[in-house]
């Protein structure tokens, strides 16, 4: 059976994931004990890349809370108190994940692990050093991948970053360049580590996701469109890429991602092939989902964008909540309308990005009367000034509520965090929205046994 762990202090304490350590066999270690890990044959397997603390693989896995107003039925499992509901859970199971970013992994540890997952599916190194490991013949990726999934590193693309797109400042491991050429190893050109991965690997599909800005860069999404199609012998169908608006799949935030789903021909009946070759994919074999809220389509079918007043209600205030996500947040002063993040949060709409640099400077949930806030009524309960915790940032990136991002260190020492506020800011803004990668998987699960022989 699984071993549940209600939080980190819980895990046992294994060092950093090793390489050593075959996962992907019928039995891996664990804190010295073998320990019966076995693929479930109806099951797909998902082997997720800069997963980050989970929000991709979370989505794809499913079986998560939502607010009841972010989803049609047909999605839920059952209701729950305070207005969520569980989503159904999927055929996808992650086997494999790798972020190069410790808080990450504390993140998607502490949380993957109450699911049934163990630490030794979670590689610290970067995409980099695993195929180069690979190549020189040792057993790092596991057999059987049905999927791929990736949002790889989106800076180097983002209109909020440098926008250096290909020629990144940065390494994979995220360490400024001091030569003066960028190589293929930069950050911006992580992308095709990934394509060497799916070479490895053969997977039915693979998923990649970026910023929306990455389709602005010159001509970078043909070029990156073309690379992905060129992998095993030009074997992958890469379609269109489509830029999803996360608030017209129940998301309550502004954020657009371009997504690129690669199909293998090989694996494709040839019926499928042919319709998935056409310059317009009909409704019935199009992987990409359908809008479920009518936040940037105007259509009366669809529900209405969910506000955050609804997803805020289960929510007390830090000074009397227990929630260490809720509690501790960032006290960085209005500085000023002129400066980014210094505006108040609308309760009746939806959020604003969540940004993972954002140094602090994370909207406000409610604004003082002097610096222009409009929630008279809270004001004047005597609810104070305050920016977003990282809790309410979750919940608008529809993180379930009782996935912890601010968690103490085990050591004892009193103001010490295994995650910090800061860095929890940081890898929920890093992350993927769970509800739109649930969307996707949902879609493509749908299309699966019409897609692929037997």
């Amino acid at each position: 059976m699984p071993v549940h762990y209600k939080n980190l202090s819980n895990v046992p304490k294994t060092k950093e994931p090793q390489l050593g350590i075959n996962f992907h066999a019928q039995t891996v270690v664990l804190n010295g004990n073998g320990v019966n890990y076995k693929t479930v044959s109806e099951k797909l397997n998902v082997l997720s890349l800069f997963s980050g603390c989970g929000g991709m693989d979370l989505g794809f896995e499913g079986g998560f809370s939502v607010h009841k107003n972010s989803v049609d039925s047909v999605h839920v499992h059952k209701k729950l108190q305070k207005n969520q509901v569980l989503l159904k859970k999927t055929r996808f199971k992650t086997v494999f994940a790798n972020d190069i970013l410790t808080d990450a992994r504390n993140a998607w540890v502490n949380h993957f692990s109450r699911r049934g997952l163990y630490p030794e599916v979670f590689y610290t190194e970067s995409i980099v050093d695993l195929v180069k490991l690979h190549n020189a013949g040792i057993e790092v990726f596991p057999k059987n991948v049905d999927i791929v999934t990736g949002g790889f590193p989106c800076q180097d693309f983002s209109l909020a970053g440098k926008r250096n797109g290909f020629n990144s400042h940065k390494n994979h491991k995220g360490e400024l360049i001091t030569k003066e050429k960028a190589t293929e190893e930069t950050r911006g050109k992580l992308y095709t580590w990934m394509k060497q991965v799916i070479e490895i690997t053969k997977p039915k599909i693979f998923i990649a996701e970026n910023v929306k800005g990455l389709v602005n860069l010159s001509n970078v999404k043909e070029i990156i469109q073309n690379d992905f199609s060129s992998a095993n012998g030009n074997d992958y169908i890469v379609l269109e890429p489509r830029v999803l608006h996360a608030a017209d799949y129940g998301v309550p935030q502004s954020r657009e991602r371009v997504i690129f789903i690669g199909i293998r021909k090989s694996a494709l009946k040839k019926a499928v092939l042919l319709e998935l070759e056409k310059k317009k994919i009909i409704d019935k074999y199009d992987p990409y989902p359908p809008p479920t809220h009518a936040y940037t389509i105007n259509n009366s079918l669809l529900k209405e964008p969910v506000q955050l007043k609804d997803i805020f209600e289960l929510l007390d205030e830090p000074e009397i909540t227990e929630d260490l996500s809720q509690r501790y947040y960032s006290k960085a002063k209005y500085m000023g309308a002129h400066c980014q993040g210094q505006t108040e949060v609308d309760l009746s709409g939806i959020g604003p990005t969540i940004r993972s640099e954002h140094h602090g400077n994370i909207e406000f949930r409610r604004l003082s009367q002097e610096h222009g806030g409009t929630k008279n009524q809270e004001l004047k309960m005597g609810l104070k000034e305050r920016r977003l915790t990282p809790r309410e940032c979750a919940l608008i990136q529809t993180f379930p509520p009782d996935y912890d991002f601010v968690i103490n260190s085990n050591t004892g020492k009193k103001g010490s965090f295994l995650i910090s506020p800061s860095q929890a800011y940081k890898v929920i803004g890093n992350a993927v929205p769970p509800l739109l990668a649930y969307h996707i998987a949902r879609r493509i699960e749908n299309l699966w046994d019409l897609y692929f022989k037997k």
